[in-house]
């Protein structure tokens, strides 16, 4: 679809974690005039401040930032109320004469707010109860659901990783009551696209494995400042549990685990880097099927003249 020239822009910026994308924005907010959109489920939680990479209060008052401390941890924030909640921020951009640029690596946000919500039957609270029994009748049921997911549906298992149960479940419930796989379903059901034009920048790093020390390095800058005494303190809360998405979000289970006798310091800090690695992962197979992405490398000079390249005839106005 062709639209005109005077259809609402907005930039987005993708990458996997820990690829600069909060640097290479910041860069871009100093040149143009954009205001930056959140597009992460841990920034959203008020008291997920280190885990999530949270722009610091500083960095907020000269970058304007959207959709961050939105929600109490004990409150589930679901990608339908980003669309609704990042549809309204950008308006308000807009008016203010502003282009919204919208960063962060919650693919599932971006595809929602992009492509649409895809209508699926509703849950049936019987079914979800009997997969849910299935699922914690014995220790490996959880992955063996996964793997059931697999079997039905490769294209979504390799999207929902094994500790979201919430989405597991989804996933198993649509195929059962459907016989159509959710990932069939979002191909072929999303509703009408916003008319909307989107420049698409996405960090890729020609390797996966070159985001190894960056994972590494910022989560060990992550514990000295203080990663698990922020954890802490919502595990002293008494109301949280690890069921909920604010504590499943990577670093923060890992760290809630160990804080509950699970596992020890070491262990805690293995993990943490396999699901930040798995995270990594998952994203990059998100982008890799994203239309019109335009791709930036890993190395900062390079990626942000890149980036300056394709950002620069478009109409932005200047600061």
């Amino acid at each position: 679809m062709t639209l005109p020239d005077d259809t609402p822009l907005a930039l987005l910026l993708l990458g996997p974690t820990a690829s600069g994308k909060s640097a290479l924005a910041l860069e871009l907010a100093d040149r143009f005039a954009v205001e930056i959109v959140s597009v992460d489920s841990a920034q959203v939680y008020r008291g997920l401040d280190i885990g999530s990479a949270k722009p610091t209060p500083a960095l907020q008052a000269r970058y304007p930032h959207h959709l961050i401390d939105l929600r109490d941890p004990a409150d589930p924030y679901s990608a339908a109320a980003f669309r609704d909640d990042a549809l309204a921020v950008m308006a308000q951009i807009r008016a203010r004469g502003n282009t919204p640029l919208l960063v962060g690596g919650t693919m599932l946000y971006f595809q929602l707010l992009c492509r649409g919500i895809t209508a699926l039957p509703p849950a049936r609270p019987a079914l979800r109860a009997r997969l849910l029994d299935e699922a914690e009748a014995e220790a490996d049921g959880w992955p063996r659901l996964h793997q059931r997911l697999r079997q039905v549906d490769p294209l979504a298992a390799e999207q929902i990783p094994l500790g979201n149960r919430q989405r597991l479940i989804r996933a198993l419930e649509v195929f059962i009551d459907t016989g159509i796989p959710l990932s069939q379903h979002h191909a072929e059901q999303q509703a009408a696209p916003l008319p909307q034009r989107w420049v698409t920048l996405g960090i890729q790093p020609q390797n996966r494995q070159l985001l190894s020390g960056p994972i590494a390095q910022r989560f060990r800058q992550m514990l000295d400042m203080g990663f698990v005494e922020e954890v802490q303190r919502l595990f002293e809360r008494g109301d949280l549990h690890p069921d909920l998405p604010a504590i499943r979000a990577v670093g923060y289970r890992q760290i809630w685990s160990h804080l509950a006798g699970q596992s020890s310091h070491a262990e805690m800090v293995e993990r943490s880097l396999i699901a930040t690695g798995q995270l990594a992962k998952r994203q990059l197979t998100w982008m890799r099927g994203w239309p019109g992405l335009r791709p930036l490398p890993l190395e900062r000079a390079e990626q942000l003249a890149l980036a300056l390249k394709i950002v620069t005839p478009l109409p932005i106005s200047r600061r």
